[in-house]
């Protein structure tokens, strides 16, 4: 009976996979429909955003903020020198520490770049510094969740989970937020790229740079029409399931998620296939460098612009895992862990840069390059960094933001944010300010209440747009 039951449903329902279709088209038109209204209050400056994840922090001191007064110091007590030191993650303090990267002013604007990105330093003039960003946490893992979701705890949706709430997918084919790994999943896991209690639809996709780019990207079936046959009874079953349950979002949104993932069957291996790029735009992108870590980041790098090409909103770039470095982390052996991680990313970053820019991308794309926090300006040890959440550099270019400029500053020593300090929730409200949307606006309820990615703060910067 059961079976007759499900045969009857399944021949009455024969059109279930053009009504799937209709269902997630509709589901997903009226979203974006709600978004548009709701929180599109001004134009758009940008419409896609990558987001270079430099995890681990990377020091302030030794790339973009200059303080000549290290050198002037360099090897005494910095507690006599910079007088009060707040208590550090190990309380290994050594003496002040000057940059073993020379510093020099870049370009017409003259910003000031250390020789540890040579070749980013030739992109100064259209890059906008920050160096007066804080954080609310000395510690990897609570500082990644305050960076991407906007709170320091583990299950809140991250940034990219919100812009594709608020603007939804521009490509049927491919999800709104995709996540490059280059081999690092940072501290607190995969929750940096969740949906948290938004619908599931708008959690980060993770791609593997390296190897295959997706678990079950390519079908096991031989024959397409055996394939289509199967989606199409898989089709079926779910919608009959869909109706049994009366309607559930969750049930929806993992029907929704399936649809997806049929369609990136097919988009994903094209989006990734870089043959058809030609040899100065890979070369480029250091496609062709000896360091084996330069042509996995400029793959990464190279796949992100082709995905802010076909539409994808939000596409976040995890590190590459140099020579088993604990990322950007140098709490010892400074020179070689911040040297080996930048000559990964560096010139990937200039040709990402210089190829948005010639193809004329850069200025609906906003490009930003932070870690979770920076480094002191004193040893740890002899020869490291400890972490430090008082005040450090993060950059932005393109988007709408004005190129060639520094915004903020820290104290004398690259210690603490004292001109313009600036948190978290301001960069996210600027960032979504960019994309069109009044971070007030943007809302969930859960829970009884309404979140949003800034929570009850955050301001837009805006002496640092166009």
């Amino acid at each position: 009976m059961y079976r007759r039951t499900i045969l009857q449903k399944a021949a009455n329902g024969f059109g279930a996979m053009a009504m799937a279709a209709l269902l997630n088209q509709s589901s997903r038109g009226r979203e974006l429909a709600d978004g548009k209204t709701r929180n599109l209050l001004h134009p758009q400056q940008a419409k896609s955003v990558i987001f270079l994840f430099m995890e681990g922090a990377v020091s302030q001191v030794d790339s973009f903020d200059y303080k000549p007064m290290l050198a002037k110091h360099h090897g005494e007590n910095p507690r006599q020198t910079i007088g009060k030191i707040e208590k550090t993650q190990f309380e290994n303090i050594g003496t002040v520490l000057k940059s073993p990267w020379a510093f020099r002013q870049r370009g017409q604007s003259g910003l000031w770049v250390s020789d540890l990105f040579p070749q980013i330093a030739t992109q100064a003039d259209d890059l906008c510094v920050i160096n007066s960003m804080t954080s609310s946490f000395p510690e990897h893992t609570s500082a990644n969740y305050l960076l991407h979701s906007g709170v320091g705890l583990q299950g809140r949706p991250s940034m990219g989970a919100w812009v594709s709430y608020g603007l939804g997918s521009s490509n049927d084919n491919l999800p709104a937020f995709v996540v490059l790994n280059g081999g690092q999943i940072p501290s607190g896991g995969l929750d940096c790229f969740g949906n948290g209690f938004l619908p599931a639809v708008h959690q980060g996709s993770l791609l593997n740079a390296i190897g295959t780019p997706l678990a079950n990207i390519t079908s096991s079936e031989k024959s397409p029409e055996r394939q289509q046959l199967k989606k199409q009874l898989v089709e079926r079953l779910n919608r009959l399931s869909l109706s049994d349950s009366g309607g559930n979002d969750a049930l929806e949104g993992a029907i929704a998620n399936a649809e997806l993932a049929a369609r990136m069957q097919v988009a994903v291996p094209e989006l990734l296939d870089i043959s058809n790029e030609t040899q100065p735009t890979q070369s480029l992108y250091g496609l062709d460098a000896e360091y084996p870590h330069t042509r996995v980041y400029g793959r990464q790098c190279l796949s992100a612009r082709r995905m802010v090409e076909r539409g994808v909103r939000f596409i976040e770039l995890t590190i590459p895992m140099v020579d088993g470095y604990q990322r950007w982390d140098a709490h010892g052996g400074l020179v070689k862990n911040h040297g080996d991680n930048a000559k990964a990313v560096d010139q990937p970053i200039a040709g990402l840069l210089q190829d948005l820019k010639q193809r004329g991308l850069l200025e609906s794309t906003l490009v930003i390059w932070a870690g979770e926090f920076g480094r002191t300006p004193f040893a740890q040890g002899g020869d490291g960094r400890d972490h430090n959440e008082f005040g450090f550099s993060v950059w932005m270019a393109g988007g709408g933001v004005r190129p060639g400029i520094a915004y903020g500053a820290t104290d004398e020593w690259g210690y603490r944010a004292v001109e313009k300090p600036l948190e978290i929730h301001d960069l996210h409200a600027t960032v979504l300010h960019q994309l069109g949307i009044d971070h007030t606006k943007l809302t969930y309820r859960s829970g009884g209440r309404d979140y949003r990615l800034t929570d009850v703060r955050g301001r837009v910067i805006r002496d640092i747009l166009t």
